[in-house]
């Protein structure tokens, strides 16, 4: 039936054979150890290897909530590889072309994670990464580890497992106790750099992502207002909300500066047409 050919092909690459080891994609939330689900623990609780992407110095902080998280949910026995996988540098923060060098940071990625997989899990066992937020919304994990698997020798394959976590979307609706949708109206997800023009005029509810550029600051105000969130989850969480054109300047500053103070910052908000 059609929902059933629907799981088949999207399952394809992942179950084509049989599967002698397995990657599980854990969502873990957007910062509160509260958010991970029953699900998650005992994914967590299952796995042999576990595969930890580290980034620039200025995301210690999270890669740190990833072991705490770890040593909260399982004991040392049975005992945990824990396999580190240290991340290409991020050029396109300056590059003039933006899809390209997130092409070749994507292919030295897979080259990287193919080959700490080839030789640290073995037949038999689970391996795992935990994803900030949920697996499957802005998040490039998974379409690698896809392409991994794919490209996995048939005599070793690899099954995926997917394990939905709560999201920095759901979480700042939530935080700003608001719901995402307004009735019969519908919500848009978008990278920031799609919001370059502006507001899009078909769109009256727009959760903005990745925007290293304060895109909010540059769109007509002119009827929307902006609900603002950072580091959501955690202690220290900021939320700010109101007409876009009255609290842009603030947002920026306290966005600055606590960026300064902790050296990273995951922020993400939703503009909303009155």
């Amino acid at each position: 039936m059609a929902g059933q050919t629907h799981a088949a092909e999207g399952e394809r690459g992942a179950t084509e054979g049989a599967a002698t080891r397995e990657l599980a994609l854990i969502g873990i939330g957007a910062g509160d150890p509260d958010w991970i689900t029953l699900e998650a623990v005992k994914a967590i609780r299952s796995l042999d290897v576990l595969f930890v992407v580290v980034k620039e110095e200025e995301y210690d902080e999270p890669v740190r909530f990833r072991r705490e998280l770890v040593a909260a949910h399982r004991t040392p026995e049975p005992p945990l590889r824990v396999v580190e996988l240290r991340d290409p540098p991020r050029p396109w923060q300056t590059t003039a072309d933006y899809p390209a060098a997130v092409a070749r940071w994507r292919a030295q990625r897979l080259a990287q994670w193919s080959d700490a997989v080839a030789s640290g899990l073995n037949d038999g066992e689970r391996g795992g990464f935990l994803v900030w937020g949920d697996p499957s919304l802005y998040e490039s994990t998974l379409a690698i580890v896809r392409e991994l698997v794919d490209a996995a020798p048939a005599g070793r394959r690899i099954g995926v497992r997917v394990i939905p976590g709560i999201s920095s979307v759901l979480a700042l609706a939530a935080r700003h106790r608001i719901p995402l949708n307004r009735q019969g109206r519908a919500v848009q997800i978008s990278p920031a750099r799609l919001l370059s023009d502006g507001m899009p005029a078909d769109a009256d509810d727009v959760v903005v992502m990745l925007d290293g550029r304060q895109t909010f600051a540059h769109i007509d105000p002119t009827g929307i207002d902006l609900y603002w969130g950072a580091y959501l989850g955690t202690p220290d969480e900021i939320l700010l909300a109101g007409p876009l054109g009255e609290i842009a300047d603030e947002v920026l500053r306290v966005r600055a500066e606590a960026a300064a103070r902790k050296g990273w910052m995951f922020d993400t908000y939703l503009l909303r047409r009155r």
